[in-house]
C-alpha cells in the first residue's frame, strides 16, 4: 500500500517507534529511523529493517532536543530520497515530581523533545507535502495529552499541546491531500514505563510484574499494556485510503483509560 512513500520515524530505534516503522516498511515504505541508542545495534535493526520488508531504510541521528536539526533531519530525508509523505513524530523523555520540586532544566528538556520537535518537523515537511499533495502527519501523543496525572506536569502539559498542535496542522492542511492525526497510546511497555515499574516495585517491595499489574490497575481498565505492534497498525490505517478523510482526530488505544 505504501511502496515508493518515504517515512521518517523519530524516536524509532527501540519501542514504539520501531514498532511503526516496521509496519509502514511491511507496507512498502522507505524509512529513516531516527534515534539513541548503540551504534551496532541500530545498523542491526536498520539493516535487519530493509532485508525483512524489501524497502530501503536509512539512519540519522540528529538530535531532536534542538530545533534546526529536526528541520534538518527531515531536509536529510528529501535530499536522501527526493520526497518525504509520512512524518512520525513520536521521539519523548519523561520526568516526574511535583510541580514546585520540578528542576527547570527538566521541564525545557522535555517540552523541547516532546513538543518543540512535532513543531519542527511538522513545518518543515509540510511544503514537501503541500507540494506533491499528499502527506501524513502522525503525532505520539499520549493518553495523558487527554487527561492528567499528578506528578507529570511537563509530559502532560507537552502532550496536550501536541493534540493542540495536531488540530491547527489539520485545519490549516484541509483539502490539501495532507492529514494529521494524533495517536494517544494508553501504558506501552517501553524503557521509560519499564522505568516507573521499577519505581513502583522499589516503593512497595514488589516484584517487577506484580508492579506492572499495579500500574495497569490504576489506569488502564483492560489490564493489558498496548503493543507497539498495535500502534503500527494504527499509524497504517492513517496512511490507507480509508483515513483519507481522519484528520486532527485523536485515537486513544489505551484500554480504556481515557473512556473512564
Amino acid at each position: 500500500m505504501l511502496k515508493g512513500k518515504v517515512a521518517v520515524v523519530t524516536g524509532s530505534t527501540s519501542g514504539i517507534g520501531l514498532g511503526i516503522a516496521t509496519a509502514l516498511a511491511a507496507q512498502g515504505a522507505d524509512i529513516v529511523l531516527n534515534g539513541f541508542g548503540d551504534p551496532a545495534e541500530i545498523e542491526k535493526t536498520r539493516a535487519g529493517l530493509a532485508l525483512a520488508h524489501g524497502v530501503k531504510a536509512t539512519y540519522d541521528g540528529a538530535d531532536l532536543s534542538k530545533g534546526a536539526a529536526v528541520r534538518q533531519l527531515v531536509e536529510n530525508a528529501v535530499s536522501a530520497y527526493g520526497r518525504i509523505d509520512i512524518l512520525v513524530n513520536n521521539a519523548g523523555i519523561q520526568h516526574t515530581d511535583l510541580i514546585e520540586n520540578f528542576p527547570p532544566e527538566k521541564w525545557d528538556a522535555i517540552i523541547a523533545l516532546n513538543l518543540s520537535a512535532v513543531f519542527h518537523g511538522t513545518a518543515a515537511a509540510l511544503p514537501h507535502m503541500k507540494k506533491q499533495k499528499w502527506g501524513r502527519i502522525i503525532n505520539i501523543a499520549s493518553a495523558h495529552g487527554l487527561v492528567g496525572s499528578a506528578s507529570k506536569s511537563a509530559y502532560v502539559a507537552a502532550k496536550h499541546g501536541v493534540i493542540g498542535l495536531t488540530k491547527v496542522t489539520a485545519l490549516e492542511t484541509a483539502g490539501l491531500g495532507v492529514t494529521a492525526n494524533a495517536i494517544c497510546p494508553g501504558w506501552v511497555r517501553t524503557a521509560l514505563v519499564e522505568k516507573q515499574i521499577t519505581a513502583i516495585a522499589a516503593k512497595d517491595g514488589v516484584d517487577q510484574e506484580a508492579a506492572a499489574r499495579e500500574l495497569l490497575g490504576e489506569k488502564q481498565p483492560s489490564l493489558q499494556f498496548v503493543t507497539p505492534e498495535q500502534l503500527g497498525g494504527t499509524a497504517v490505517y492513517l496512511c490507507s485510503p480509508a483515513a483519507e478523510q481522519v484528520t486532527g482526530a485523536s485515537i486513544s488505544v489505551d484500554g480504556g483509560w481515557t473512556a473512564r
